[in-house]
């Protein structure tokens, strides 16, 4: 019985130590959003012009930095296209991924469908201050909610998008 608790214990505090790390490195890793962020016009791939500040204005909008060299983003595309898929709010932005030719390839030959702004030059991601791709970006209306990089499942990303509607 003994034995039982100290695991126990031994068990929470690493649990912890391992929150305490994962919420401190995403700190060091939150992207900056720019000044004028909300009302800066993006191209999306099928040639949709929108902005960040009226694509969250209705609800949360989830915007993922991503890119096609990403390992880490092979794992999470998926869930983040099925969001996309299901009717949920998101914008994604491929950091460096190729022309908009090779970048529609690359989404049509994995099946992912999702509105993608092509990001070739890095000059979006730069804005953002972007260091790590994985980077998702929770914004509504028009302010920045939540930020989080590197792997996150899927039920991650709706709890962030659920979380930031009922928080008004």
């Amino acid at each position: 019985m003994i034995r039982l608790k100290r695991w126990v214990r031994e068990g929470a505090i690493f649990v912890v130590l391992i929150l305490v790390v994962m919420l401190g490195m995403d700190f060091l890793r939150a992207p900056q959003a720019p000044a004028s962020f909300g009302s800066q016009p993006l191209q999306t791939l099928s040639n949709q012009s929108v902005t960040l500040s009226q694509q969250s204005q209705q609800r949360p909008l989830l915007v993922y930095f991503w890119a096609t060299w990403c390992g880490v983003c092979k794992m999470t595309t998926p869930s983040v296209s099925r969001l996309a898929e299901e009717g949920e709010n998101v914008l994604t932005v491929a950091l460096r991924s190729g022309d908009n030719a090779t970048l529609e390839r690359y989404l049509h030959g994995k099946g992912i469908h999702m509105p993608v702004v092509n990001d070739a030059r890095g000059d979006l991601s730069a804005q953002w201050n972007i260091g790590v791709t994985p980077t998702f970006v929770v914004i509504d209306k028009g302010q920045v909610i939540a930020t989080t990089t590197g792997w996150t499942s899927y039920w991650g990303m709706k709890a962030r998008l659920w979380w930031a509607q009922i928080r008004t």
